[in-house]
């Protein structure tokens, strides 16, 4: 498809309404996923940390 302005690449052929908006709902459930992976992260390393502590204290208390 070959557009001669601007004007009718943004228009799509009369569908960016679709288009664009297939566009701006693809780029916010990127932006979500890669939030609730980082925030997946987090957790997971906080709850390795309190187990390691949790471990390393129970091991201190066999050991005296």
């Amino acid at each position: 498809m070959k557009w001669q302005s601007w004007a009718e690449f943004w228009a799509m052929g009369g569908y960016a309404l679709y288009v664009w908006g297939s566009v701006g709902v693809t780029f916010i459930a990127l932006v979500i996923e890669v939030w609730a992976a980082r925030a997946a992260r987090q957790s997971t390393l906080a709850q390795l940390n309190a187990q390691h502590l949790v471990t390393n204290l129970s091991h201190e208390d066999v050991a005296e």
